[in-house]
C-alpha cells in the first residue's frame, strides 16, 4: 500500500480540511506531517462549523484513526483546547487520536520569541502567526528541543526549565516585550500536558510503516501550501517547514517509495495572508469583492485575506515540485457573478515573457500577463455532477486543466462536506 498524499498549491488556505474530511471515508489513516496550530483547517457539515489546528481533518469519521505525525509541532494549550471541543461536539476521540513521540513541543518562550522578532523586523514582517511555529523549528534544528515522548521523563522539567532559561537570555537580544504573561502561560502550558498524557503516544515512523504492511490505506493531510515551502516558497515570507510532498517522508518517516496520489488543492482563483510577494494581488473593488464573496479571513487568526486572480506559473511550480497526480478546485463558487474572469498564464521579468518562477520572488519584480474568461454567471449550489455545470464554467476549467497539464479531478462548489464534484 502507498501513501496518498493532500497539499497545498498556493499560500493555504485552499481547503485542503473539507477535502480531506471528505476523501477520509475512503482511509484507515489520517496524518498531519508537517507545520503546527498555525494551521487552520474549516470543516462544515451537519449545519456545524469545525475548524482545527493541529488534529488530523479524519477525526470527525468515527471509525478512522487519527495521527499527529513527528514532523508537526504541538501547542499543548491549544492541542487541549481542540480536545476539549471535540468531547463538546461528543467525538469519540480517545482510540482514535494518536501523537508520535518524536513531535516536538512548542513552549510559551517560543511564543515570546515569536512575537518579539516580528517586532524588531519592524516594516520588513514576514506576517508570522505568532504562534511560536519558527523559534520551535529553530531549536529542532539547533538540536534543542523537547518533544512530546520527554513528558514522561523524570528530567523533563529540568530540560524545560534549561530551554527556558535559554529563551530568556535569547529574548535580550530584542527590543523588550511583555513577559508578564509568562507564568500564566506555563501554567495553562503544564496542566494541558497533564491532560494530554491521556493520549495514545506511538512511534509514529513504526506505526505509519506497519498500518502499510497490513494493507491499510493512509492519507497523508499538509498545512499550509508550497509557496510557503521554507525551501521553494517565496523566500523568506514562508514556513518553517516542507510544504511539498517531500515533506510526507520526513513528517511521518516514510520511504519515497511509499508515496502514491499526489492531490493538490488550488482556489479558482488566489489568496495569500501576511506579508510577502503575491504578483495576481488584487487591490481594487475586484479584490475586496473576492474577500467578502469568499469569505476570506483566517481560520487561525482572523486576518483579511489578499485575494487575486489565479496564478499559473506558481500552480505549474507547485505541481512540478510535489509531483501532483491530480488536481482538486475548491470556491469555484465565489466567481459565479462575475462577468469576467481573469488568469495570470505567464510572468514578465528582467525584460523576458516566462512562465517559470523566479528565483527571489520577493526582490525581483513581476508583472502577471492575464488572459481574459467569460463568467458564467449562475449559482453553482445544486450542481451535484459535472455535467451539470454550465458550459461557460466547463470552458474555464478546461482551459486551466490543459495549461497546467494535470486532471482537475474535483470541484467544491461550497464549504459543507457535500458539496464536491468528482469528475472523472
Amino acid at each position: 500500500m502507498a501513501v496518498d498524499v493532500i497539499i497545498g498549491l498556493q499560500w493555504g488556505d485552499e481547503g485542503k480540511g473539507k477535502i480531506v474530511d471528505y476523501l477520509a471515508a475512503n482511509y484507515d489513516i489520517v496524518a498531519r506531517f508537517q507545520g503546527g496550530p498555525n494551521a487552520g483547517h474549516t470543516l462544515k457539515f451537519d449545519g456545524k462549523k469545525f475548524v482545527l489546528h493541529t488534529v488530523p481533518s479524519g477525526i470527525f469519521r468515527p471509525t478512522l484513526l487519527n495521527l499527529i505525525g513527528n514532523g508537526v509541532v504541538i501547542n499543548p494549550t491549544t492541542l487541549k483546547k481542540e480536545i476539549d471541543g471535540l468531547k463538546a461536539a461528543n467525538v469519540d476521540y480517545k482510540d482514535r487520536l494518536l501523537v508520535s513521540k518524536k513531535a516536538h513541543l512548542i513552549m510559551p518562550t517560543h511564543l515570546l520569541l515569536d512575537a518579539a522578532s516580528e517586532s524588531a523586523k519592524g516594516k520588513s514582517k514576514i506576517g508570522s502567526t505568532l504562534k511560536g511555529i519558527g523559534p520551535t523549528y529553530m531549536d529542532k534544528t539547533g538540536r534543542n528541543g523537547l518533544r512530546m515522548g520527554d513528558i514522561f521523563s523524570p528530567q523533563f522539567k529540568a530540560k524545560y526549565h534549561s530551554l527556558r532559561n535559554k529563551h530568556l537570555n535569547l529574548l535580550r537580544v530584542f527590543p523588550p516585550i511583555d513577559t508578564k504573561k509568562l507564568a500564566d502561560l506555563e501554567q495553562e502550558w503544564f496542566s494541558s500536558l497533564e491532560e494530554l498524557k491521556e493520549l495514545q503516544f506511538v512511534d509514529g515512523e513504526y506505526y505509519i510503516n506497519n498500518a502499510l504492511k497490513a494493507g491499510k490505506k493512509v492519507l497523508a493531510e499538509g498545512a499550509q501550501g508550497a509557496m510557503l515551502d521554507v525551501d521553494f516558497g517565496t523566500y523568506p515570507f514562508v514556513t518553517s517547514s516542507s510544504t511539498m510532498t517531500a515533506g510526507v517522508c520526513a513528517g511521518l518517516g516514510v520511504a519515497p517509495s511509499k508515496i502514491g496520489e499526489v492531490i493538490g488543492i488550488t482556489k479558482a482563483y488566489c489568496t495569500r495572508v501576511g506579508s510577502g510577494p503575491f504578483p495576481t494581488e488584487l487591490d481594487n473593488e475586484a479584490g475586496e469583492r473576492l474577500r467578502t464573496l469568499g469569505s476570506e479571513f483566517g481560520a487561525t487568526t482572523g486576518r483579511p485575506r489578499r485575494c487575486g486572480w489565479i496564478d499559473l506559473p506558481a500552480l505549474k511550480y507547485a505541481i512540478m515540485i510535489s509531483g501532483v497526480t491530480q488536481i482538486c478546485m475548491t470556491k469555484i463558487d465565489i466567481l459565479n457573478d462575475f462577468e469576467e474572469i481573469s488568469v495570470a498564464t505567464q510572468y514578465h521579468y528582467e525584460g523576458q515573457v516566462t512562465e517559470t518562477v523566479p528565483y527571489d520572488l520577493a526582490t525581483i519584480p513581476v508583472t502577471p500577463i492575464y488572459e481574459t474568461h467569460k463568467g458564467w454567471q449562475v449559482e453553482l449550489d445544486n450542481v451535484k455532477d459535472y455535467n451539470q455545470f454550465p458550459q461557460v464554467a466547463k470552458d474555464y476549467i478546461q482551459a486551466l486543466e490543459e495549461k497546467l497539464e494535470t486532471p482537475i479531478t474535483f470541484i467544491s462548489t461550497g464549504p459543507e462536506r457535500e458539496k464536491l464534484v468528482i469528475r472523472s
